[in-house]
């Protein structure tokens, strides 16, 4: 059996993975959750968050581990564990991109949400508030359930709605910085969600085409599945197990 590390993405906890362990577990597997720095029950101020405080904190976790994981990273949290793999690849198996942003070396994550191509307008406004002194973003909760949670029953979105967080902005002006030698030897595994509102399917085949990865998995998903697919979402990570 394996041993899962899961990362969330922005706004989020370790709280959203609370469908997906128990699947996982039930396969044997051992699985790890934790609050990233600013998020969940982690009340580090926002407005001092850096990449480094995300890496800090997972690389930590790998260092405690006995074995080899299978790092998983959701949406923003994409850019969390590539440039972890990069401190840590010895400890890692396989990286596993759940319709997360996947940087090339010296790229930040604001440049590869820029770089989107887009052939018409997004039809679902957008659900993010910036601070006007652009140090975090927020959420209108009147507006993620189409950008987040689609396909996700009432209660999830409630369950939700009621654990968002603030989402520093400073570590999406940050690049990574990689290596053949560390992070990008590591094998990577990509999940895209096809009915995916906040990282387009557009976007993330874009990405895909600019840095391919072993395997691309396809989930007919909004951009949620461990709330709103966690059975065949736990399907495919058992597989890839």
């Amino acid at each position: 059996m394996s041993t899962f590390i899961l990362v969330h993405g922005s706004w989020h906890g370790a709280w959203c993975w609370t469908k997906l362990v128990p699947l996982l577990e039930k396969e044997g597997h051992k699985v790890v959750t934790f609050d990233l720095p600013g998020h969940g029950l982690d009340k580090s101020p926002v407005q001092e968050i850096k990449l480094k405080n995300y890496t800090d904190s997972l690389t930590s976790i790998l260092d405690s581990q006995t074995e080899q994981v299978i790092l998983i990273g959701h949406s923003m949290a994409g850019l969390v564990i590539t440039q972890t793999a990069e401190y840590r690849p010895e400890k890692i198996k396989s990286l596993v991109y759940l319709c997360a942003y996947l940087p090339k070396n010296e790229q930040t994550l604001l440049q590869i949400s820029q770089s989107e191509k887009k052939d018409k307008p997004s039809d679902t406004p957008s659900a993010v508030i910036f601070s006007n002194d652009h140090v975090f973003m927020d959420l209108d909760k009147d507006l993620v359930q189409a950008n987040f949670y689609g396909d996700c029953s009432e209660s999830d979105v409630n369950y939700a709605k009621a654990r968002v967080c603030l989402e520093p902005l400073a570590p999406f002006f940050e690049p990574v910085h990689l290596t053949d030698q560390h992070a990008e030897s590591i094998p990577r595994f990509y999940i895209e969600t096809l009915k995916d509102k906040a990282i387009s399917i557009g976007l993330q085949r874009q990405m895909l085409a600019d840095k391919p990865c072993k395997e691309v998995i396809s989930m007919n998903s909004d951009h949620s599945p461990f709330f709103s697919h966690p059975e065949a979402l736990a399907a495919h990570l058992n597989r890839l197990a």
